[in-house]
C-alpha cells in the first residue's frame, strides 16, 4: 500500500472523507492580559499562553477536538518553527511540515481586563522562496484523494504569488477533491476566479470583495447567490458575527440565526466555523445540519479565552439547541452521503 493509500485509510474515521489543511503562514500565538494598555509604562502582564496558530492548523485542531482526523500541511522555520512543531506534536495532530529558511512568526494578543478590549498584533511572516512554496503545492498534490477536502486557510506570506490558492483549487479539481478557501483580498478573488467548493468570507471580507454595503443584507445575500450561479463557489458561507450566518448554494439561501452569548474572545471563531463545517460535510451531514454545527463551533469559540479554540462540549450543546430552533433533525440523525466532488 502506497503512502497516500495508507494515509487515506487511517484518516477515514466513520466513513468520513479525507481532509487536508494548508497553512502557508503559521504563527505561534502568544496571549496575555494587562489591566490597561498605557504608552511608555512598564506593564505587568498576566499569565501567558502559547498556541500553534494559523488558519489551516486551527481548522485541523478543531477537527481533532470534535473527534475527526486530518493532516495539516504547514511551513516551519527557525527556532520559532521548532517550537511551533513541538506544540503541534503535543496535540497529537497528523502533520507535514515544509522546512523554510525564514523564521516562523509570532503573533501577540493582549486583553485588557479593565475594559475587555482585545488587541491583536499580527506580524507579516517570513518571505518564502519559489522552491519553498512549490514544495507546499507538491505536498498538497501528494496528499489529495478523490472525494476528499483541502482547506486552504489564512494569509499568504511574502514571496507567495497571489494566485497560490487558485493553484490549490486547480489541483483539487484534477484530483477530484473539494477545495475550501478561507482568506481575503486578492488571494480570495483569485481562488474564486478558478472556482472552489466552499468559500467562507466574513462580512468585512465579503463586502471588500464584492462592493456590497455592510448595512445592505439583501445585497450581500444576492451577491453570494451570484457567486454560486457563476461557478465561483458551490457554497458561500458568509459569517455575520453576532448576526449569525448566511449559506448560499444551488439550493438557495439558508439563514443561520444568531446565538446570544457573553464572548470572552473572538480569536479562532472563523477557524472553528470552517473546521466544524468541513468535518460535518466529510461525515455526510446535509448542508443545513453541517452549517448548524459550524455556527455552533463559531459561537463556542467565543466562550474560550485568548487563542483557545472551541470546546467539544460547548459545540455539541449549542448545536443541539440551534438545530431545534431551525427545525432540523437531531445531530445524531443527520448523516447522509455527500455528493461526489466535481
Amino acid at each position: 500500500m502506497d503512502t497516500v493509500a495508507r494515509y487515506s485509510s487511517c484518516m477515514r474515521k466513520e466513513g468520513a472523507a479525507v481532509i487536508v489543511t494548508l497553512t502557508m503562514n503559521p504563527a505561534l500565538d502568544l496571549t496575555t492580559s494587562v489591566d490597561r494598555l498605557l504608552p511608555e509604562a512598564k506593564l505587568r502582564c498576566g499569565p501567558a499562553r502559547l498556541d500553534p496558530g494559523g488558519g489551516g492548523v486551527n481548522v485541523a485542531r478543531v477537527i481533532s477536538a470534535l473527534g475527526g482526523g486530518s493532516r495539516a500541511i504547514l511551513t516551519a522555520g527557525g527556532t520559532m518553527g521548532q517550537a511551533y512543531r513541538e506544540r503541534l506534536a503535543g496535540e497529537g495532530l497528523e502533520t507535514r511540515a515544509i522546512a523554510i529558511a525564514g523564521e516562523t512568526r509570532l503573533n501577540i494578543t493582549v486583553a485588557e481586563t479593565d475594559t475587555t478590549a482585545q488587541y491583536r498584533l499580527v506580524l507579516p511572516g517570513p518571505e518564502l522562496g519559489e522552491a519553498e512554496w512549490r514544495a507546499c503545492l507538491d505536498a498538497v498534490d501528494a496528499d489529495l484523494v478523490p472525494g476528499g477536502f483541502v482547506v486552504a486557510s489564512g494569509s499568504l506570506p511574502p514571496g507567495v504569488p497571489t494566485d497560490f490558492y487558485a493553484r490549490i483549487a486547480s489541483l483539487a479539481k484534477r484530483r477530484g477533491a473539494r477545495c475550501v478557501v478561507d482568506t481575503s483580498g486578492p488571494a480570495l478573488a483569485a481562488a474564486l476566479s478558478e472556482g472552489v467548493f466552499l468559500a467562507k468570507p466574513n462580512q468585512r471580507e465579503f463586502c471588500e470583495l464584492t462592493g456590497a454595503e455592510p448595512a445592505d443584507r439583501q445585497g450581500q445575500e444576492q451577491a453570494a447567490l451570484d457567486m454560486v450561479r457563476r461557478g465561483a463557489a458551490e457554497i458561500v458561507a458568509l459569517t455575520l458575527g453576532a448576526e449569525g450566518a448566511v449559506i448560499a448554494s444551488a439550493s438557495g439561501l439558508l439563514r443561520i440565526p444568531p446565538v446570544s452569548v457573553e464572548p470572552q474572545s473572538a480569536v479562532g471563531a472563523g477557524d472553528s466555523f470552517v473546521g466544524a463545517f468541513v468535518l460535518a460535510l466529510s461525515q455526510g451531514r446535509p448542508l443545513a445540519n453541517a452549517a448548524c454545527l459550524a455556527s455552533a463551533a463559531g459561537v463556542a469559540a467565543l466562550l474560550t479565552p485568548g487563542t483557545e479554540l472551541c470546546r467539544e462540549a460547548d459545540v455539541r450543546r449549542i448545536d443541539r439547541a440551534l438545530a431545534a430552533r431551525m427545525g432540523l433533525d437531531a445531530p445524531d440523525d443527520a448523516r447522509q452521503r455527500v455528493p461526489s466532488a466535481k
